[in-house]
């Protein structure tokens, strides 16, 4: 069931960081559901998943422990001297990461290539990509996006993590992305929008992507450091590690929502 996924997933994620006394918490509780919902509700395992936002690199370590491919011995490494788990994702290191990401405004890019030589090669293989919002300031994100729709590659699939937060404050403020639908739309793109932390949600726009005839964007609506109730919406927590007590609420926060979504779906 995605919930176990996803709550084993922010538990080892939540353990890396606070082992590692390391900041961008905020940034992978951010797209927790998201990375497990394409993981484990989509993707087939011939499929590619870029996470563009490669600050967020624990959340994709630890969805990838929960897969399998990497082991709890590997997790433990996580910032350690020599580790392959580093604060970005690496390249060529590990099994399902084929680029080096966190150096924003490539993972699209990247997604368009892959896109591209799988429709050259006549395959039914996809191509996902998560990007954060404050990366669409960046212009090779929106050279990506002409070039996916000119060549109407309906086998990649975009998801914004659509936060609202960046590095340096509300991305309204730092550079207008509004109106976002309307940009993607003008650009060639099928988009629809979703709430990044809810899988009913999810699957709906899944179902739209399945659907459409053009590339997909979709916008997930989510809150930066969800569960983190002391930073939760705020920039603080794209940065700062977590103190002992915040450890101890997140994680009891993490367990409590997990409960309340599995009593509602009885």
């Amino acid at each position: 069931m995605l919930l176990y996924g996803a709550l084993n997933i922010k538990n080892r994620f939540l353990g890396m960081y606070k082992q590692a006394n390391a900041g961008h918490v905020g940034c992978s509780l951010s797209v927790a559901e998201m990375l497990t919902f394409v993981r484990f509700g989509w993707m087939k395992d011939t499929d590619e998943i870029i996470l563009s936002k490669g600050h967020a690199a624990a959340a994709l370590y630890s969805m990838l422990a929960e897969d399998g491919t990497l082991t709890e011995d590997d997790i433990k490494t996580f910032y350690q001297n020599n580790t392959y788990l580093a604060a970005h994702p690496p390249v060529n290191k590990i099994k399902r990461i084929p680029f080096a990401t966190g150096s924003l405004g490539h993972g699209l890019s990247i997604a368009a290539g892959l896109g591209l030589a799988q429709k050259l090669k006549k395959t039914d293989k996809q191509v996902f990509c998560i990007t954060s919002d404050g990366e669409i300031n960046e212009g090779s994100t929106w050279e990506a996006a002409l070039f996916i729709a000119h060549h109407n590659l309906n086998n990649v699939v975009w998801l914004i993590d659509r936060n609202k937060l960046q590095g340096y404050g509300r991305t309204e403020d730092v550079m207008k992305l509004e109106p976002l639908a309307d940009k993607l739309r003008a650009f060639g793109f099928e988009v629809v929008e979703a709430n990044g932390h809810d899988f009913e949600s999810l699957e709906n726009a899944k179902s739209k992507s399945q659907r459409a005839t053009k590339p997909t964007a979709i916008i997930c609506n989510t809150t930066k450091g969800n569960g983190w109730k002391t930073y939760e919406d705020k920039v603080d927590c794209h940065y700062l590690p977590m103190k002992d007590d915040q450890y101890s609420l997140i994680t009891e926060e993490v367990k409590r929502d997990f409960e309340k979504r599995l009593t509602a779906i009885g």
